[in-house]
């Protein structure tokens, strides 16, 4: 087993334990000071991608202010959520969270209306999918190493990035409906699509909910897309308002939000933290690989708190997702994406170098492919000031 002080971790049985990783595609030797997840998460954070989400819209696109979300943020408060909750499980950490780091990469600027508007465009050349990208990245779109493409990250925490969210292959869907990305990696370095992912990506997958769905309350307040008042009505949101009001009469708004919000934080980690506790003890795991058999996921929500998380959901959606500002907003993102798309694809030409080369070279599906990864991996500011650039006449 050798002394690797990463070797001594007090991890469950049925943890992603990292001396018995399935590896990586490109063969290295392991670390003696680090585990293979902790480099997974390193090279993740160190990545020119992971950067950029600093400038990639959550909600809000970068100018509308400086104290909303980015993907950055998100992927930071994502993350220490999912520490936390493999901490107390006894899961490998440093899988969750490099599973949590990664799972926005693929993200194109301006958010849903970006990817949706990519998507269109790429219609008739294979579509687009943010899941996808982000594999794209991690084992291709990276060009730091001498020795390959993209970061060869383990088979763990690729499977977590890809299946985060559950099995692909589910409901009669077949391998040929899944973007292209994905089946060509798998033909390599299979990642077991029809099965659910170990249980450090099903937390980061939870962790995801838990986070966005309480700072799009925070943000949507501090943008004044609706009120306290809007939200007493909800479960748990509405509960935990009225806590801090009764405990703290008199509080600013500003402090009453942050104090609400970190209680709902933390009732739904609490409820996690049970559940899944529940659903360990009755399916016994003595492995990860029974985690991986049980056919369902063993990290999850209680019932009751599943249905307060989609009933807070629903009123982002109605409220925040849909206000009229944010459509505005939306739109012209939408136009912004599509317009760069149209011109690129049909004047490659005007790409900067090596893009333009590549470009020119490649024929017509993998020249619309190479158009999307240019335009995916930009940042809402590049990406408006690119427009400008090439549809403003006097720039």
């Amino acid at each position: 087993m050798g002394d690797e002080m990463w070797r001594n971790q007090a991890l469950a049985p049925f943890a992603s334990l990292p001396w018995q990783t399935r590896g990586r595609l490109h063969a290295e030797p392991n670390s003696p000071s680090r585990s293979p997840f902790q480099r997974d998460r390193d090279r993740i954070i160190h990545s020119t991608a992971f950067r950029r989400l600093k400038h990639k819209t959550q909600v809000f696109v970068y100018h509308e202010g400086d104290h909303y979300r980015t993907r950055l943020t998100h992927s930071l408060e994502v993350a220490q959520i999912a520490r936390t909750i493999c901490r107390v499980l006894h899961l490998d950490e440093d899988l969750g969270e490099a599973v949590a780091l990664a799972h926005d990469l693929g993200h194109t600027p301006f958010g849903h209306a970006g990817e949706e508007a990519l998507h269109a465009a790429m219609k008739g050349h294979g579509g687009f999918d943010h899941n996808a990208q982000t594999l794209r990245i991690l084992t291709k779109l990276e060009e730091r190493y001498a020795e390959f493409n993209g970061l060869n990250l383990t088979w763990e925490t690729l499977e977590g990035a890809v299946k985060h969210n559950g099995p692909l292959l589910k409901q009669g869907r077949t391998l040929s409906q899944l973007p292209a990305a994905i089946v060509e990696y798998c033909q390599d370095h299979d990642l077991e699509l029809g099965g659910h992912a170990g249980p450090e990506a099903q937390v980061a997958a939870l962790s995801d909910d838990i986070a966005y769905n309480n700072h799009d309350i925070d943000d949507g307040l501090r943008a004044g897309l609706f009120e306290i008042a809007d939200l007493m009505e909800l479960p748990l949101v509405g509960e935990m308002f009225s806590i801090v009001t009764r405990k703290y009469p008199g509080i600013d708004q500003a402090r009453l939000i942050h104090e609400a919000v970190r209680r709902v934080i933390n009732a739904m980690v609490e409820d996690v933290l049970a559940e899944t506790r529940r659903r360990l003890k009755d399916a016994a795991p003595k492995s990860v690989a029974d985690i991986r058999a049980l056919g369902r996921p063993v990290v999850a929500f209680s019932e009751h708190m599943a249905a307060t998380d989609r009933t807070v959901k629903t009123f982002l959606y109605k409220r925040m997702y849909e206000h009229w500002r944010l459509n505005r907003s939306h739109s012209k993102a939408r136009r912004v994406v599509a317009g760069l798309f149209g011109l690129l694809f049909a004047e490659p030409n005007c790409l900067p170098s090596p893009w333009r080369e590549r470009a020119e070279q490649a024929e017509t599906q993998a020249r619309a492919r190479l158009v999307a990864d240019y335009i995916a991996g930009m940042t809402d500011r590049y990406a408006l000031d690119e427009h400008k650039r090439l549809f403003d006449l006097y720039e």
